[in-house]
């Protein structure tokens, strides 16, 4: 049975792996990784209906090109 630790600790493990592959990438080349973050932020802000921008620090929004207030980008 999978319980609330166990979901806890699989979201973790999942988190851990994706800041290992961005930092990774930094590696490589920092501007490309702000490119790649700001393009996964704007499909998950679309998918989202346009809802995750207003959670969004400003400077992400602006790295995203994303405004709190305008439309989501189809």
């Amino acid at each position: 049975m999978t319980g609330p630790e166990q979901l806890d600790a699989a979201t973790d493990d999942d988190a851990a792996e994706l800041v290992a592959q961005l930092k990774e990438l930094a590696g490589a080349d920092p501007a490309d990784v702000r490119q790649v973050v700001a393009e996964v932020l704007t499909a998950l802000d679309r998918a989202a209906g346009g809802a995750l921008r207003e959670h969004l620090p400003d400077t992400i929004r602006v790295d995203a090109g994303l405004d709190a207030t305008a439309p989501a980008r189809h």
